[in-house]
Formats: structure tokens, sequence, C-alpha cells
């Protein structure tokens, strides 16, 4: 009689569960945007939109990225989870302040003074401004969306202190105006859509130059514009880097996180005073809308001349943007 062997059975594979395969595909969703947006930060570029709308809320793409590792371990998938870990740690890095968090300034303090950069939206916060400048007492004031009748309201209730100007007159979002308590001697504006205002002012026996940014908005179908616009901002820093003291403050309709604002720091060697003052991600706008603010556009810049004290943001009335207070040391530069 023969005698078989009776032989084990081979084990069968493991069933993938439906819910780990929802899951997964819920991860690999997630993780995408968060991929994309941060792979065009590392790589220096704003690419096209929606890219540069996206990256205004690099910081918050953390959320996002962090779940999908989440949910990419509890499906047990791990090069997912791999991929997952990695865009969340590279996002994070993206986060960190950009730039030195300290300048060079040499020699003396030969001027102590606050600047005040404040987008009005239409003139719509010019009372609130005011009130604001007579509180504060800023001696430099950069005001976006300034029209005719914000220009005329401001120079009437400030002129007193602030006697001297600097103006791109236009109505809604195309007036722009520099009030100074300094002598000012008036400079070509920055060609644009919207008004960029400039002059130089005589503050503690040096001559600084000011600027006021404001660009078009990166909106679907005008990033060239914004990028255009920004490109001469770039421009004007790179022919100022090395020839004294800059002021360049205003809403620049751009973050740290928008390779073209970068360039502006780097061409200029310029410091974000937000970022020296350890609050480079504040957030400027929208202020009063439907969403909380959460990302920072107005800046004050300066150059290698000054040192920060301090930064503030202030709520006025009547505006979508939170105006910026920075306070400032100029020093000799010997």
């Amino acid at each position: 009689m023969a005698i078989t062997e009776a032989t084990a059975a081979e084990p069968a594979p493991p069933l993938v569960r439906p819910r780990h395969r929802v899951t997964a595909w819920a991860a690999g969703l997630l993780v995408a945007v968060p991929a994309l947006i941060t792979g065009c930060r590392i790589l220096g570029t704003d690419a096209i939109s929606p890219v540069p709308q996206l990256l205004s809320f690099l910081p918050w793409l953390t959320l996002p990225a962090a779940l999908a590792l989440l949910l990419a371990l509890a499906a047990r998938r791990r090069p997912l989870a791999g991929v997952a870990a990695l865009v969340l740690a590279a996002t994070a890095w993206c986060v960190l302040p950009y730039g030195p968090d300290t300048t060079t300034a040499r020699g003396p303090v030969v001027e102590r003074l606050r600047v005040l950069a404040s987008n009005v939206e239409f003139g719509g916060a010019t009372e609130a401004l005011a009130e604001a400048v007579r509180r504060e007492r800023p001696q430099l004031v950069y005001v976006s969306e300034c029209d005719r009748a914000c220009v005329r309201t401001l120079t009437a209730e400030l002129g007193a202190d602030h006697p001297h100007r600097a103006v791109v007159d236009g109505e809604g979002s195309t007036g722009s105006l520099i009030l100074s308590a300094y002598p000012l001697t008036a400079r070509p504006p920055i060609p644009a859509a919207m008004g960029m205002p400039g002059a130089t002012a005589r503050i503690g026996g040096r001559d600084v130059q000011l600027r006021l940014a404001h660009p078009m908005p990166p909106l679907p179908g005008q990033v060239d514009v914004w990028n255009g616009e920004l490109d001469r901002v770039e421009r004007f820093a790179a022919e100022h880097r090395d020839t004294g003291p800059v002021v360049l403050a205003g809403d620049f309709n751009a973050s740290q996180d928008h390779a073209a604002f970068r360039s502006v720091l780097d061409a200029g060697r310029l410091h974000d005073a937000a970022r020296l003052a350890g609050a480079s991600r504040t957030p400027t706008w929208p202020q009063g809308a439907s969403l909380p603010p959460y990302v920072q556009i107005d800046h004050v810049l300066v150059s290698d001349d000054f040192r920060v004290r301090g930064v503030r943001f202030l709520d006025l009335a009547g505006t979508d943007h939170r105006a910026v207070l920075a306070e400032l040391d100029l020093h000799s530069g010997r």
C-alpha cells in the first residue's frame, strides 16, 4: 500500500483590506499638494498658477503632510509613509525664517526712528491710520491704496509733524503716499500699475533712499504682471545695494515663501524688519475677513545700516491689511 506524505499548505498572501486601500489613497492625495508646493519653494521657483497662490499657505501645509503620514502608517504603507515623512520635514524646514537674524550695522546710532507701513484699502482706513500715526508718532509713513481723498486728509491732519511727502496720484488702488518728518528730495517712482513713489530723505546726516512697494497681486491671469513688477523692485534694490541706507516698505503681495520676494532681499542685501524682530511669520492679510490672517505680505525692509529695536502689527478699521510699525536705529556706517 502506497503511503503519501501530507504537505503543509502554502500560507495565503495577506489580503489588502479595503479600508487600508482607501486610507492609503487618502494619504497619497493629502501629501500631493505639500510635495508640489514645498518642491517649488526648495527649487526657488514661483512657477505658474496655482503655485504662487498656494505658496502663501506654505506653513499651513505641514497639517495635511502630517495627516498623510499618520494615514500612511495606519494603512501600513511604509514607502508612502517615508515619502510623507520626507515632505513633512521639508515643509517644516521651509517654515524657518529666511535670511540672517541680524544686520552688520557699524558705528554709533545717528537717528532713532519709527516707520509705519499700511495698505488702507482704497482709502477706507484713512481716518484709522491718521489716529494711529498721532498715537504711535512714526517719522516715516508709507501708505498704499491712498486715493486723492486719502492724500488730502492725511496731508491736512498730519502735515504739521510730517510736512514732506512723495505721492503717486491716483484713484482706488493706484494712489500711494510717503509722509515724512524729514526733508525729502523727489525720486522717480518704480513703474507699476499701482503707485510706488520714492524719495531721498536726509536723516541723521545721511541720505536714505525711501521707496514704497506695491506690486500687483499674483491672481490667476496676472502672475506675469506680479513677477514683472517685483523684478523692477528687485532692480531698485540691486542698484542701491552699496549706495547707502535704504527703507523699502509697503504691501509686497508676497511672502518670504515667494522666490520673487526673496530675490528682492538678496539683490539689495536687505533685511525684513519682522524677521530681525523674531516675527517673520506674523500674518498681515486678510484682516477682518471670513478667514483669519494667514500670510505676511506687508513688510518693512531695511539695509545693513539699520538695527531693528522691535516690530508691532496694528489692526486698523476699514482695511483688510494689518499695518507694520518698525522701530529702527540708523547707524553712521563708520
